[in-house]
């Protein structure tokens, strides 16, 4: 255990994950969070798999709180808040998690209702979760809200809603960074690339047909460093930087986390 978030209170949203070998980017951050102090309010639309997050939690001798929410909507966002308060008083560091591709598709192919439901889950979500924690950490003088957005945001991709969701959650992050800094209160974004995590290889592996090997060697092949896709990990050390006193005087980036992919553009 060590103490770079020591003290500090930390939501994480989608800290449960699609079931794998591997482990998804929100369990990981708040196991990374909580071996560093802080403690975690673990958020996820499946009770019992933030309660499996909290286990980990527990074992490792943290403390977390498990919370049942769909954080696309107003009122389960205002009861996440409100719950998180209740249970440890104050709220230092909002990590927004939630995202999915599930549905999506080129222009001409992608329905109305499943560009609506990603833009809900992806985007929306982020915009209502901010706008329900940051007054508390306006009202404390200082926060770090973490924004999961992807590379696909400022690369090529096939997938339209995905990619525009995404691309929004970068503006999101800028707009609301410079209206917070005079507050004391800091916005960034990681853009995760190419990841070894279980949504994303059970995903590919469903839209393909390929099985979850040929997925990961697909994959592994696009990365520059070393040949190998990134994992939950990576994504985790990033977020615990950005949220610790160590990146002080860092708000308004977009930082991509991708093993080179993303310098291939131009």
């Amino acid at each position: 255990m060590g103490d770079r978030l020591k003290g500090k209170v930390a939501i994480v949203t989608g800290a449960g994950q699609t079931a794998g070998e591997t482990t998804g980017n929100g369990r990981a951050t708040a196991i990374l969070y909580a071996r560093e102090g802080a403690r975690i309010f673990a958020v996820d639309l499946r009770l019992e798999s933030a309660r499996e997050t909290c286990a980990m939690i527990g074992k490792e001798g943290g403390t977390c709180t498990a919370f049942a929410a769909d954080v696309s909507v107003k009122s389960q966002v205002r009861a996440m808040t409100e719950a998180c308060l209740a249970a440890y008083g104050r709220i230092d560091v909002l990590h927004n998690n939630v995202g999915t591709p599930t549905g999506d598709r080129n222009v001409l192919k992608l329905a109305e209702e499943d560009w609506q439901r990603i833009m809900d889950v992806n985007l929306k979500s982020m915009y209502l979760t901010i706008q329900s924690v940051l007054p508390h950490m306006v009202a404390q003088g200082s926060g770090s809200i973490i924004n999961i957005s992807s590379t696909a945001s400022i690369m090529s991709h096939p997938l339209l809603a995905y990619k525009v969701s995404k691309a929004g959650v970068n503006a999101l992050t800028h707009a609301v960074a410079m209206g917070a800094a005079p507050k004391g209160v800091r916005v960034n974004a990681i853009l995760p690339g190419l990841m070894n995590t279980p949504m994303a290889i059970t995903e590919q592996s469903r839209n393909t047909g390929k099985t979850p090997a040929q997925v990961i060697a697909d994959r592994d092949a696009m990365v520059p460093l070393r040949g190998k896709m990134g994992d939950a990990w990576d994504v985790a050390y990033l977020s615990l930087f950005l949220a610790s006193e160590e990146a002080r005087f860092i708000t308004s980036t977009l930082i991509p986390v991708d093993g080179g992919q993303s310098g291939k553009i131009g």
